[in-house]
């Protein structure tokens, strides 16, 4: 009987402590002293010519779906990727995020190009997965499109710890 709880006991532990990984929320303060929170990225898609990380940033007034592509074009084309991102959704519905900045980070080995969600739209990501991104890679290619292999809820678990987070203030 000593063995069945101890065994519970264990289980529950590796739930609970799986379930608050899940909002592992990082910060960061911009040199223009706005703080962001954000997660690490999600690997969504990878061949091996091409992938595709994705995480949202917040600035708790504003939440983008951030990517990293790879491989993404030198700094003078990249700069230039200002079209919208379409995303469908398990929903079948696809919806446009507005392109809001275009960043190479970490010594330039790192291109993130960040999307503004419509505030109306947050229900729908916090409840479908991802399926397919649509993005204009000036410079590389025409549209690429991104069918979603892996991790396909990222977005919904991130968004619902930023929203619970907020719910708790």
């Amino acid at each position: 009987m000593k063995n069945i709880s101890f065994l519970i006991l264990v289980v529950l532990l590796v739930v609970s402590s799986k379930i608050f990984a899940q909002c592992d929320i990082k910060n960061r303060l911009l040199a223009d002293g706005t703080m962001v929170y954000y997660f690490d990225p999600a690997v969504f898609y990878t061949t091996k010519s091409k992938s595709l990380k994705i995480n949202i940033v917040t600035d708790k007034e504003h939440y983008f779906i951030a990517l990293q592509p790879t491989p993404f074009p030198p700094k003078k084309v990249g700069k230039k990727i200002n079209d919208d991102l379409i995303v469908h959704l398990a929903d079948q519905k696809s919806y446009k995020l507005s392109h809001y900045d275009t960043q190479y980070m970490r010594n330039d080995s790192i291109m993130q190009v960040l999307y503004l969600m419509d505030d109306r739209d947050l229900e729908a990501f916090s409840r479908f997965e991802a399926v397919v991104a649509e993005i204009n890679m000036k410079g590389t290619e025409f549209i690429r499109d991104y069918n979603f292999k892996l991790h396909k809820n990222a977005i919904i678990e991130q968004l619902i710890c930023f929203l619970k987070k907020e719910e708790d203030r």
